[in-house]
């Protein structure tokens, strides 16, 4: 299967950057993710790979084809949008077939294809419907039929579960997953939701404000985020941060702001003396804060707010001087509201991001 190559690709709406020279490259049958916030320029990347819009500058290569003068139809793409996008006249096995039915191929294959897909989604009952007649989660699975029955080479997902409950996302993305392994076709799939983007993406690219921020493997960005914006995207419930400064007291370095102090691990340590300005953030997860002894040195003071019972996990919203702070516990711990908490951080779950431009120290 071929690879996606943005070179330097731009965007602009008039005067209006709003894509700002961004290089990617996915490999074959690779599942890429693009996930941001909103108006971050991840659905236009998208448009762009697809045709739908113009390119204002660089290039996009498809199998190291240059492809961003090519006219849709011509990139061999199918594309699944947010709004499913159906024929509400044409029953669910025309709707998966029309692109076939265009292309005039013989009816036995179309037959073939569309009966190959169904049974892959689960639609096999479902072929005489019409749109109308479906479930939100169905006409998903339909609008991914129509885009599977046409075998291109390269699949576009934009946002398709954000219409879907809750519920209904999870079980959705876990079908995405499968039929990903089954297809075995490279795909790019655009979110705003990370845990969807964590859960799917061979390839996690983050995008602010029309620049890629990061990119890589789940647990890359989860462990080793290079910024303070990554960091607070990535990951659920967001990791905390506590402003300070680096402080040194004999051979222990230290991070110290209001309602805490802590040692920083050696390596850490070595990293935040060399660095220019002593003013940091100290970046945790909800996850690596752990209950400790009451009058711990090396410990955050919490007060207890709020309890959000998940389940085997609570959410604690706590409060350490003038932050607050999300710890992550198991729920049979009994916390009283009010109550003081102590939490050591586990060394290899601090991280540091200078206070001014954000990325990681």
């Amino acid at each position: 299967m071929p690879k996606i190559r943005l070179d330097k690709l731009v965007k602009r709406y008039g005067s209006l950057e709003v894509i700002h020279g961004i290089d990617l490259t996915t490999e074959d049958n690779e599942f890429t993710v693009l996930v941001g916030p909103s108006g971050c320029g991840k659905s236009t990347t998208l448009r762009m790979i697809a045709g739908l819009e113009t390119v204002s500058g660089g290039e996009i290569y498809i199998d190291e084809r240059p492809v961003s003068k090519l006219e849709p139809k011509d990139r061999d793409i199918a594309m699944v949008f947010q709004d499913y996008a159906l024929y509400p006249h044409m029953n669910v096995a025309k709707n998966m077939s029309f692109a076939l039915r265009l292309e005039k191929r013989p009816r036995k294959e179309i037959q073939h294809k569309v009966g190959e897909v169904a049974e892959m989604l689960g639609l096999e009952k479902l072929l005489d419907r019409k749109p109308a007649e479906l479930s939100g989660g169905q006409r998903q699975r339909v609008a991914m039929g129509r885009a599977l029955t046409r075998d291109a080479s390269t699949f576009l997902f934009d946002e398709p579960l954000s219409n879907l409950d809750a519920k209904l996302r999870g079980q959705m993305r876990a079908e995405l997953a499968l039929m990903s392994q089954q297809v075995q076709k490279s795909m790019v799939y655009v979110t705003h939701d990370q845990v969807e983007a964590m859960t799917l993406g061979q390839r996690i690219v983050v995008m602010q404000d029309g620049h890629i921020r990061q990119q890589g493997t789940a647990e890359e960005l989860f462990k080793r985020p290079n910024s303070r914006f990554v960091a607070g995207f990535i990951g659920s419930p967001p990791m905390n941060f506590l402003d300070g400064q680096i402080t040194r007291r004999g051979d222990v370095a230290f991070i110290e702001g209001e309602g805490f102090k802590l040692s920083l691990p050696v390596e850490l340590a070595q990293r935040a003396l060399k660095h220019p300005r002593d003013t940091v953030a100290l970046g945790v997860r909800p996850s690596d804060l752990v209950p400790a002894e009451a009058g711990s040195s090396d410990a955050l003071l919490l007060k207890v707010l709020v309890s959000e019972y998940i389940g085997a996990q609570s959410i604690l919203l706590t409060e350490c001087g003038p932050h607050k702070v999300s710890v992550e516990m198991n729920s049979s711990a009994p916390v009283a509201l009010g109550q003081p908490l102590h939490c050591s951080v586990q060394k290899d779950g601090m991280h540091l991001f200078d206070s001014e431009t954000g990325l990681s120290i």
